[in-house]
């Protein structure tokens, strides 16, 4: 590649000119060539444009991952108004609330979600314009039809403070925040992906995209193959079976992982004979991650692995361990600061701690995000005013400036990639008949990493712990709900009557490894 990519919206019309009918994105039986990816752009450009989006508007998506999500991405891009995914895994009242809090008044759906998005929509009160993706559907307006009869427009070009991605991530309320990430992010990550292990793709290699892209990683998978000119293949839902056979049978060169899906993928019965000598490189992330997994993982595969550690607030990134530091006492660490980006552990005070000593780990870059979508107050609580991240993790930096988790300073439980905030599914078995108090923790769990574990307190009588169980379920989304119950005569509190979550963790950890990925 001859033209450097100053912005996400370089992307498709660049390798347009370079490698116009080179394959960019697969998806099922649909291939779509960098040509065509840049004339949809244009086109979804020119259909906000006549919908009388602005620059700075949000748009919303709710949808599998398809094609589609990059041309709607890549065309708001080049329009300057910011694509805001909702997480496809919420409840509807979850869901609707992110709707809401948006701003957004363009919805885009994938057909899958044609009968949520109308439940959605009921709840929010402003009028919103519905697109369908797919088949037509009353109530939606074609997305096919609007592309159809919409022009490129002659736009502006775009600007470094331009929010372009909007990426909810729960909060410790049970609120949802919008995470802005704008050009300046994304202008760092295509400079530096070139720089980091694990996203310097070449443009001869296919990636394969398993995450979600309502997640930050699931997205920067997939620009990092984009911008590098190479083929993505996106799954619309992993399954172990599915990606063990597009690693064969494309073959395919470079995949990111969550290590429940490495897990998964190695409990699969396809993988008995399966060929995957393809693969360059498995990144990993995301969530935690056992010694055992990650060994078992790297002698099956056969390739290197690497880690990363970052959050959606730092568009992804953070520290990464590369191949070659996955060895003995390094497996517990997530590595070393991304080029050009810092880390470090900050005390009590807010100062650096010194070498070894535990404290908060913090992120400053320009990767970290510019703020929370009208959310000023946790902005300022998450980045210092010398521009330090906090990440909510305690954790250390050893001499070699190698940064080893040791546990959260929120209580936050990461289970499949997905946070959960005991908080809010407190808040929703609180309630529950037969229930008089109730703390949730994470507890290990082979499959998922940790699981969401319910301890209560039950009323006179007891209570059924398969009734607790449908009643969160009844009203947050399904991952969050607690997947197992334990009963407890009273929770330990402090003087202050706060939960004492450590302690009600700590029988469950007794022999593992809280690695945090």
């Amino acid at each position: 590649m001859t033209t450097p990519l100053a912005f996400l919206a370089d992307i498709p019309p660049v390798h347009a000119m370079e490698r116009g009918q080179r394959i960019a994105i697969t998806c099922e039986d649909r291939s779509v060539t960098y040509a065509e990816l840049d004339r949809r752009a244009g086109r979804v450009s020119g259909l906000l444009v006549a919908l009388g989006a602005k620059p700075g508007d949000r748009i919303a998506w709710l949808g599998r991952s398809s094609e589609v999500f990059f041309e709607v991405l890549f065309g708001a891009a080049r329009a300057r108004v910011c694509l805001a995914p909702i997480n496809a895994r919420l409840a509807i009242p979850e869901m609707a609330f992110i709707l809401d809090d948006s701003s957004a008044e363009i919805f885009f759906v994938s057909p899958e979600f044609h009968a949520v998005a109308r439940q959605v929509v009921a709840q929010v009160d402003r009028p919103i314009r519905l697109i369908g993706v797919g088949a037509p559907r009353e109530g939606f307006d074609s997305y096919a039809a609007l592309c159809e009869a919409a022009a490129p427009p002659v736009l502006a070009p775009p600007r470094l403070q331009d929010d372009i991605l909007q990426l909810y991530t729960s909060g410790t309320t049970g609120l949802p925040k919008g995470v802005r990430l704008n050009n300046v992010n994304y202008a760092a990550f295509l400079d530096l992906r070139t720089q980091v292990e694990g996203f310097d793709y070449g443009p001869d290699d296919t990636v394969l995209v398993v995450a979600p892209l309502f997640h930050v990683a699931g997205v920067n998978i997939s620009l990092s193959g984009l911008a590098a000119g190479g083929r993505i293949v996106v799954m619309p839902e992993f399954t172990p079976a599915a990606a063990i056979r597009l690693i064969e049978a494309l073959p395919v060169d470079q995949l990111f992982l969550v290590p429940a899906m490495i897990n998964a993928i190695l409990h699969a019965p396809e993988l008995e004979g399966a060929d995957l000598s393809s693969l360059k490189c498995v990144a990993y992330g995301a969530s935690p991650i056992s010694e055992a997994v990650l060994t078992a993982a790297s002698e099956r595969f056969g390739c290197p692995f690497i880690q990363f550690y970052g959050m959606t607030e730092s568009t992804g990134a953070g520290t990464f361990l590369p191949p070659a530091a996955h060895a003995g006492e390094l497996l517990r660490s997530c590595g070393k600061a991304w080029p050009k980006h810092e880390v470090c552990i900050l005390d009590e005070a807010g100062a650096e701690a010194p070498v070894g000593e535990i404290g908060e780990i913090a992120l400053r870059g320009d990767l970290i995000m510019p703020g929370y979508w009208k959310r000023p107050e946790a902005t300022a609580e998450t980045i210092t005013t010398d521009g330090w991240l906090r990440t909510g993790d305690a954790g250390y930096q050893d001499a070699q400036g190698y940064i080893f988790v040791h546990d959260r300073v929120k209580d936050m439980i990461v289970s499949g990639a997905e946070n959960v905030y005991p908080a809010e599914v407190e808040n929703a078995i609180l309630g529950c008949p037969g229930v008089i108090d109730a703390a949730v923790i994470g507890v290990p769990d082979e499959r998922w990493g940790e699981a969401v574990k319910a301890i209560v307190v039950a009323a006179p009588g007891g209570c059924d712990p398969q009734v607790v169980i449908a009643w969160a379920r009844e009203r947050i989304a399904g991952f969050k709900a607690p997947k197992s119950v334990d009963f407890i005569d009273a929770l330990p509190r402090n003087a202050s009557g706060k939960v004492l979550r450590r302690e009600l963790r700590k029988p469950y950890w007794e022999g593992h490894t809280r690695n945090v990925g």
